[in-house]
Parts: C-alpha cells; sequence; structure tokens
C-alpha cells in the first residue's frame, strides 16, 4: 500500500491551510493510501532521516522507499492528482 507522509508544524501557516485539504483528500480516496502525520517539532529526528527542509512536506511512500515528495501547500485538485497518479501505478 502507498502511504503519505505529512511533515508540518502546528504553527506553519501553510501547514495550517493544508490539513483541510489532507481531510478532503484522505476521505475521498477511503482507504486507497494510508495518511501519516508527522510533527516535525516532536519528531525531529524523523523529520532529519526524511531530510525535511521546509515544511509542510508530502513524501510518497510504498514498501519503505521513497517514490516522490512536494513541499508547500498545494491546491486540493492538484495534490489529489499527484497521490492518484502512484495509485494508478498500483
Amino acid at each position: 500500500m502507498i502511504t503519505l507522509i505529512d511533515f508540518y508544524a502546528d504553527w506553519c501557516p501553510p501547514c495550517q491551510m493544508m490539513g483541510p485539504v489532507l481531510e478532503e483528500v484522505e476521505r475521498e480516496l477511503n482507504g486507497e493510501i494510508e495518511f501519516r502525520k508527522v510533527n516535525v517539532d516532536e519528531e525531529r529526528d524523523l523529520a532529519q532521516k526524511f531530510m525535511v527542509m521546509g515544511i509542510p512536506t508530502f513524501v510518497i511512500m510504498k514498501d519503505g522507499q521513497e517514490l516522490d515528495r512536494r513541499s508547500g501547500a498545494i491546491p486540493k485538485e492538484e495534490f489529489k492528482k499527484w497521490i492518484k497518479g502512484y495509485l494508478e501505478r498500483e
């Protein structure tokens, strides 16, 4: 299964903008992809392991391998299209 990791911080305005987008996309994809959130302030080691340089950063993973990543606020339809592109490869 494909996993999307959202690296974010509570104080980050673009992260706050993406919160509702993530919730909507997660609902719409309904179990097709696993969503995980990582607060970079609480999980610094994990953010460093993934070499997160800015937030929000979204990482698409499969079988422990990174397939792609995007950073910054992304419009909902573009974000959903990006994710679905990896689901279609399944």
